[in-house]
């Protein structure tokens, strides 16, 4: 659904696991506002470098510039009072304060395009993008492809790495499982030469 008036405040929350789309659909909206001439800004978490420095960029190789910040209070900073239309990836690694930058955005006309994981690697809800769900008037859940099944999966499973909860990764780090693949492998006897065991005791 696209947005319907171009002068009212909106959020709209694109969610789901690694691998799902859910950047690409946020750039793509992006496009069509910028099509539409509006007055586009777009931010995204500096601590994400996995594609580049400076740019929104999708596992499927699609990207846009954007302004890489450190936090909220910067991402308000840099907000230029003429932008209609605000887009913002990886919306999980912002923190709360997120909640009512956004709110305070919408409230005052701008609309707000919201890219981020709503679950953990341990399949918890994932703050802020539970938050911004529930103020959100357009909500879009996408789902990827089990690497394990080919089923939809909606859970990202941790390959590698520590226990760390904000653990920056790719393919190398993360693959996206359904359900029941996910349960299995979180739940299997830990293994020296194993990689599901070994994710998923950390």
């Amino acid at each position: 659904m696209d947005h319907p008036r171009r002068d009212a405040g909106w959020i709209e929350v694109i969610c789901g696991p690694m691998f799902s789309g859910k950047s690409e659909e946020l750039i793509r909206r992006l496009r069509r506002a910028a099509i539409a001439k509006q007055r586009v800004q777009v931010f995204k978490p500096a601590i994400d470098r996995r594609y580049h420095d400076t740019r929104i960029t999708s596992h499927s190789a699609q990207s846009l510039d954007a302004e890489a910040l450190p936090d909220v209070a910067a991402l308000l900073a840099a907000l230029d009072p003429a932008t209609q239309v605000v887009g913002i990836d990886e919306a999980q690694f912002f923190g709360p304060a997120l909640v009512a930058a956004v709110q305070s955005m919408a409230d005052r006309g701008v609309r707000v395009v919201i890219a981020g994981l709503d679950q953990d690697y341990l399949g918890r809800p994932f703050e802020p993008v539970p938050q911004l769900l529930a103020i959100a008037e357009q909500i879009t859940k996408c789902l990827a492809v089990c690497s394990q099944c080919g089923a939809l999966a909606s859970r990202s499973f941790r390959l590698a790495g520590g226990d760390e909860r904000v653990q920056v990764g790719a393919a190398d780090t993360y693959e996206a499982r359904c359900r029941a693949c996910y349960l299995a492998a979180m739940t299997a006897p830990a293994s020296a030469d194993d990689d599901d065991g070994l994710a998923g005791v950390a």
